[in-house]
Formats: structure tokens, sequence, C-alpha cells
């Protein structure tokens, strides 16, 4: 399913216009600075626990060495923050039935 398909099917399951569910898809799955209601909450530190469904939230990658495969020569990989997500029970437990 893609956004589009998710914005129809919002549409469809609450009797929304298609504009307002794309509003409101947007509103929380939208990545650009401040737009974005999940995004933004994780670039900021937060975490985004939806019952039932799951967990968004941003971790730490600690700085190491690597191999460049190409030269075999030794490399500092600096520390990062990515975002993860944590599947909740009830999720966990629809995909597997």
């Amino acid at each position: 399913m893609n956004k589009t398909e998710l914005t129809e099917e919002l549409a469809n399951k609450t009797g929304m216009s298609k504009a307002a569910a794309k509003r409101a898809v947007d509103a929380l799955f939208s990545t650009a600075p401040r737009e974005g209601i999940i995004a933004s909450a994780v670039a900021k530190g937060d975490r985004v626990q939806i019952t039932g469904f799951g967990t968004f939230e941003r971790r730490k990658r600690k700085k190491r060495t690597g191999r460049n495969p190409q030269t075999g020569a030794t490399i500092n990989i600096p520390a990062a923050k990515y975002p993860a997500f944590l599947a909740g029970k009830s999720l966990k437990d629809r995909v597997q039935k």
C-alpha cells in the first residue's frame, strides 16, 4: 500500500473527503521540517507510542571502525542517530495469523 492508497482507504473508512484524508496523512507522515507529527517528534528525541501498533523512536549508533571493501583500509565511522520502529504486540500477533 502506498501513500495514495492509504489516503483513499482512510477516506473510505472514515467518510472524510479525499482532500481531508490527504491532509491528515500528510500531517502524520510528512518528513518535511516542522510538518509531520511523527517525524518532528522523533527528530526531537521523543518517542511516539501508538498502543497496540508500535513505537517510533530515535536511536543512537556509537562511533566505530570499519573497513573499505574496495581497498581494505580501516576507516572511522562517526556516531549517528537513526529512526527506529518497534512493532507492538497486537500488530505482531495480526501479522502472524
